[in-house]
């Protein structure tokens, strides 16, 4: 004769068959309608958490459509609050600077003065002057990277430097 069912799920051995028969099978529905990076395995945890905080609401027939519908309505609340995360990251950000409109001006005349100045360098003296200031390399790094002497180098940024304050006199 068979045994009744029960109508909750509130054992604990009930409720770790019920876990070892749907995890799996769970984390896979998870991770297949909405991929890895919404971490599935936590979804499905969460979700088995509810049906535990709920076990005395429902019945062993009941509880793998409880555990799917919970666990997909949690990735959806997670879709959905990346969504706003997102949309959050696409508006302007207000920015307040304490600076002068005139300050701004000299900045951005400054700037093009720098750029120009830059592009009126060779290409040797250009590539050593930024790969020692803008990436901090050493002289002996450049020199290496560039298959000449570290004299060289020092001749290529010291003329570098010189044809810079010449055009960017006034500053």
């Amino acid at each position: 004769m068979k045994q009744p069912l029960q109508d909750h799920i509130c054992e604990e051995r009930l409720f770790e068959s019920i876990f070892k028969k749907h995890s799996k099978n769970l984390h896979n529905f998870l991770y297949y309608k909405f991929g890895e990076h919404l971490n599935p395995k936590d979804k499905v945890q969460e979700a088995f958490i509810k049906l535990w905080q709920n076990c005395s609401k429902v019945s062993p027939d009941k509880a793998k459509s409880f555990l799917f519908t919970t666990a997909n309505n949690l990735m959806l609340n997670a879709v959905a609050h990346q969504n706003v995360v997102l949309k959050y990251e696409k508006r302007p950000q207000k920015t307040a600077t304490i600076e002068s409109p005139e300050f701004l001006l000299e900045e951005k005349e400054y700037h093009e003065k720098l750029q120009k100045a830059l592009s009126n360098l060779t290409d040797a003296q250009r590539v050593a002057f930024l790969m020692n200031r803008v990436e901090g390399k050493r002289f002996k790094e450049i020199a290496e990277l560039l298959n000449i002497s570290t004299k060289a180098v020092e001749k290529r940024i010291y003329g570098a430097l010189k044809k810079l304050r010449e055009d960017i006199k006034g500053i």
